[in-house]
């Protein structure tokens, strides 16, 4: 009986594990209510620029690479040690961009210099996960 416990426990825990992140579960829905805190500074019209570039197709793009939009030398940085925006990377990034796009560079071999032109943090791990989902809609 013990070993058939452990079985399932073990059973359990592996599909835990494969389920992925729970910020896999964003609602596209709310996280365009969310985006209205960035729609201050960004679009999400193609090649429509604000403060921000546009986030139109964000999502698989190379970092610092959005149609004409002058971004600093860190995103830049971050661009060429090879920065894609994924689940992952976006969820880190929305926490506190300036300390992340510092870290990736440097774990990837660049030395990270210069300010990021975004200052906002989205603290909640839901609306991020939310914001996430509702950006992915806008990829071509």
């Amino acid at each position: 009986m013990n070993c058939l416990k452990s079985l399932c426990l073990a059973a359990s825990a592996a599909a835990l594990l494969a389920a992925g992140p729970a910020f896999a579960d964003g609602d596209a829905a709310k996280g365009e209510k969310v985006f209205k805190k960035c729609a201050a500074c960004h679009s999400v019209e193609p090649g429509v620029n604000k403060v921000g570039p546009s986030l139109h197709g964000v999502f698989g793009r190379h970092a610092g690479t959005g149609e004409g939009y002058s971004y600093s030398k860190l995103n830049g940085e971050a661009s060429e040690v090879g920065l894609v925006w994924n689940d992952e990377t976006l969820m880190d990034y929305l926490v506190d961009p300036q300390k992340f796009l510092e870290t990736y560079v440097s774990s990837n071999g660049g030395t990270p210099d210069g300010r990021t032109k975004m200052t906002f943090k989205l603290k909640k791990e839901k609306e991020r996960a939310d914001v996430i989902a509702y950006l992915k809609t806008l990829s071509d």
